[in-house]
């Protein structure tokens, strides 16, 4: 009986250990690339595990959740346009959500230009939202905040 009792507490603790371990198939890392004209980029390299995938910005609403870059107000950096997605994207109507997907395997960029002023070191403060999804289910969305130093 003791026996019993102390395998099913392993199998138990065992499983709520993995429960706890939060899966998550993205890895982002952040950079800055000095331009030549007083303009930098901050880049956002999303790394994502095989047989994983995150969303556009530009997904159809409806859907799951694209990702979202939001950039913190600095008054020694202006953002200048959009935040552009770089990598090889992949379109399709996703019966799921019955809606047209955006979706990103592999790796993807998202760059934001800005202009800082001349010789000022400065950071750069934001948060990215996304949602990576394999074939066979989706995992709630997440954030992560970051910081870029200039």
């Amino acid at each position: 009986m003791k026996n019993l009792i102390l395998v099913l507490a392993g199998v138990i603790f065992t499983f709520s250990v993995q429960a706890q371990k939060a899966k998550n198939p993205v890895s982002f890392s952040y950079k800055a690339v000095k331009k030549t004209d007083g303009t930098v980029d901050i880049i956002a390299l999303a790394t994502i595990e095989k047989g994983w995938h995150i969303y556009s910005q530009n997904t159809d609403k409806g859907g799951p959740v694209p990702t979202n870059i939001a950039f913190k107000l600095n008054p020694l950096a202006k953002k200048t346009g959009k935040v552009l997605e770089k990598g090889k994207v992949e379109k399709t109507f996703d019966k799921t959500f019955g809606v047209n997907v955006m979706y990103y395997s592999n790796q993807v960029q998202f760059i934001q230009n800005f202009k800082i002023k001349n010789g000022i070191k400065t950071s750069i403060y934001g948060t990215v939202e996304y949602m990576v999804c394999d074939d066979e289910m989706c995992l709630p969305p997440k954030k992560e905040n970051f910081e870029v130093k200039i």
